[in-house]
């Protein structure tokens, strides 16, 4: 009886450790890929005048709008150099190419179906139709506008020489992207990778699932065209009336002074009751983002440096604090903790010295914000031309007697 017992258990154990093996092993499925993102755009139907969908053909009528785009981060999605490593590490997955080349002849492949239930493994055959100039323009004006052969956009009273479909809400089309989420029985984590729609629903003290999946019942209250579409009264077209339209910007993460809009800092002297003691306090609160700082891929992270230094510029003491959400990724996907800064959230961090043990010059506070960790880096193998860090702050209080 007893041998009996000793062989299910063993079984058991070996079946378990095995399970644990092809935990660690099997291909990484991060989110659930719904039905409205499954897919690339369909270009079946263009409409006339248009016949490439390149962002130059929007650009012979819209200059300003096309100048715009062409500086930002949603124009650069395909070729962006971090963006093509990590996506070759990860084993090129199809399913990016869905945001970083949303329409399907921006594709080199056309999309027939999935062999999984998951589908992350599509079935596919050559696009006749795929341009690669057109692929090399990432997020490009028809990525955003063109549904069913009709361009759409927020004015439906325009003379444009193409058919115009008016939009209820610009902040709908953001949601194909950042809305990625669903429910798995595998993953225990509150927001999805760009899961940006669920951290601000959350932000909001609304409920969000068990894996970050956000159902969006108010469109107008997500706000965000408010902050990375700035409103201006300009024409839609040389030569137009002025109206109200919005700047095709996007800055978020890469761009210094967007993340110095969101964040408010101070350092100030705290005011001990002990005439022996002295001590600094920095407070970084996220007043100008209605998602969390920093938001998008989980390497994205902040670090605060807080030093005391001599008269000479050295360090007497330093403390850093890093900001950043932690995720245990194998053998199952569970958010460890979360450090970041959630919407009107003050954090305080606290340096303080004795006057007579130690002969403090200056304190000095810096926050960097980076967009890729080092360690992950060096393992991806990414060769970076551009820092993949910056300062946001720096402050130095000094001559203490």
């Amino acid at each position: 009886m007893r041998v009996k017992r000793n062989i299910v258990i063993g079984l058991v154990l070996i079946a378990f450790a095995a399970f644990m093996v092809w935990r660690f092993v099997r291909p990484m499925n991060i989110f659930v890929v719904s039905e409205a993102f499954e897919r690339p755009v369909s270009t079946a139907e263009i409409p006339a005048p248009l016949r490439t969908l390149r962002a130059g053909e929007c650009g012979a009528c819209h200059r300003e709008i096309y100048e715009e785009w062409r500086t930002t981060i949603h124009s650069q999605a395909w070729t962006d150099p971090y963006f093509q490593t990590d996506w070759k590490f990860e084993g090129s997955p199809q399913i990016c190419r869905n945001c970083h080349t949303p329409l399907d002849r921006q594709q080199p492949r056309r999309v027939l179906g999935f062999r999984d239930r998951d589908k992350w493994d599509p079935i596919l055959e050559p696009n006749p139709d795929f341009d690669p100039r057109l692929q090399h323009e990432g997020v490009t004006c028809a990525a955003c506008h063109l549904r069913r052969g009709r361009i759409q956009g927020v004015l439906g009273d325009t003379d444009a020489p193409h058919p115009v479909r008016k939009l209820d809400d610009p902040n709908r089309v953001c949601l194909r992207c950042h809305v990625v989420g669903g429910e798995r029985w595998d993953t225990f984590y509150r927001f999805p990778p760009c899961g940006t729609v669920a951290e601000i629903q959350a932000g909001r003290g609304e409920a969000v699932g068990r894996s970050g999946e956000a159902v969006v019942s108010d469109l107008s209250q997500l706000g965000c065209v408010d902050c990375h579409m700035p409103a201006v009264v300009r024409p839609l077209v040389a030569g137009g009336k002025p109206r109200p339209v919005r700047r095709h910007l996007w800055r978020g993460g890469h761009d210094p002074q967007m993340v110095k809009q969101a964040l408010s800092i101070e350092l100030v002297e705290l005011g001990l009751s002990d005439p022996g003691k002295r001590g600094f306090r920095l407070t970084l609160t996220n007043t100008g983002a209605a998602h969390y700082v920093p938001t998008g891929t989980p390497d994205r992270h902040l670090t605060v440096d807080l030093r005391l230094l001599d008269g000479q510029g050295r360090v007497i003491e330093e403390q850093r604090h890093v900001l950043k959400r932690t995720i245990l990724w194998r053998p199952f996907i569970v958010d460890l903790w979360d450090t970041r800064l959630p919407p009107g959230e003050p954090r305080h961090y606290t340096i303080g010295w004795n006057p007579q043990k130690h002969r403090v010059h200056a304190v000095e506070a810096v926050v960097r914000y980076h967009l890729l960790e080092e360690k992950r880096r060096r393992r991806i193998g990414y060769e970076n031309e551009e820092p993949i860090n910056y300062m946001i702050y720096r402050k130095r209080v000094a001559s203490f007697k």
